[in-house]
């Protein structure tokens, strides 16, 4: 009954946000069982591999925060063309195989109903809830793109301020809460050596010397099967959506620099401590901002497609 009553708040919470071409249910009559598909697809992968919630985050925010949340990031690039997996950013970004499971699945069940989209954003959902987060109702009924242009793909990175890094989310509309509350979706999730790496060969009074040793020993064993190790980003749940990292940046433990600046930055650490403290705000935020981020410049109606195999573009009709 306390979780029904939970999950009540959040949807309550989170309705008003959705746009009103997106709505929740949007397959009830299309495909009545695509979400339970897609849950079933994460669930699978999830069990035996944990890492998939953190490649599902990673995959939609750099989707969304291209041309909006439109699938452009699965196209694969050809002989003829690149796409959004050649830029830079993306050539870490993983999972890709999850979405085509799941969307295999649905187009057995109801094809061309359900898009690559709208599977991502699902897929994403569902792992932060079987990996401890919160459940919330996800509106859909997005499109997916027609292009996906690597030329296109700018990301905020790592090392920059926290005031640098919100000019990016200002310009999707979102705020410096939802910045900061999407950011602890690095409470599951690793970060390569060479995105920190100069923070713990120089002394940095921000770190803990305690995780800067630990870092320059992973970092250290770098070899030539694998130049450039993973820490996690949090040394506490590495696994768990929960407000751990929160917690973990607030006693210098932050292993990426705009991680650890986001508990130091008089613009950020006010949202940081209340997230620290109170695990349930974290969860009825994340489950918010996840869900606001969602709407970014989404392709409704008749605008886009629905592609019938994620990574391929259908083939154009000749009129």
């Amino acid at each position: 009954m306390m979780r029904l009553k939970v999950t009540f708040v959040l949807f309550l919470l989170i309705l008003p946000l959705a746009l009103a071409n997106l709505r929740v249910g949007f397959y009830r009559r299309s495909c009545p069982n695509a979400e339970s598909i897609v849950r079933a697809a994460v669930r699978r992968r999830l069990s035996r591999d944990k890492s998939i919630t953190a490649a599902l985050l990673r995959m939609h925010f750099h989707d969304c925060f291209v041309r909006g949340c439109d699938a452009s990031i699965l196209i694969d690039s050809n002989s003829k063309s690149s796409s959004e997996k050649d830029a830079g950013p993306n050539l870490t970004v993983r999972g890709f195989e999850l979405i085509d499971e799941a969307k295999k699945a649905l187009e057995a069940t109801c094809p061309s109903k359900v898009s690559c989209a709208d599977i991502i954003t699902l897929a994403t959902r569902d792992a932060v809830f079987l990996s401890g987060g919160p459940f919330y109702f996800v509106p859909t009924g997005r499109r997916d793109s027609l292009v996906s242009d690597p030329d296109e793909v700018m990301l905020p990175g790592p090392t920059l301020t926290v005031s640098e890094a919100f000019q990016a989310f200002r310009a999707k509309n979102m705020s410096m809460d939802d910045m900061v509350t999407l950011l602890g979706a690095h409470t599951v999730g690793v970060a390569h050596c060479s995105f920190f790496l100069d923070r713990i060969t120089r002394p940095d009074p921000t770190m803990d010397r305690g995780l800067a040793a630990k870092l320059r020993s992973i970092c250290g064993a770098a070899s030539g099967t694998n130049p450039d190790p993973t820490a996690f980003l949090d040394q506490a749940t590495p696994f768990a959506v929960d407000n751990q990292f929160f917690k973990q940046i607030g006693l210098k433990r932050g292993v990426m620099k705009i991680d650890q600046e986001l508990a130091n930055d008089p613009l950020s650490r006010r949202i940081v401590s209340g997230f620290a403290a109170n695990a349930t705000l974290f969860r009825t935020r994340f489950a918010q901002a996840m869900v606001k981020m969602g709407n970014i410049q989404v392709l409704v109606g008749k605008a886009g497609e629905i592609r019938k195999n994620c990574r391929v573009f259908n083939p154009r009709r000749r009129i």
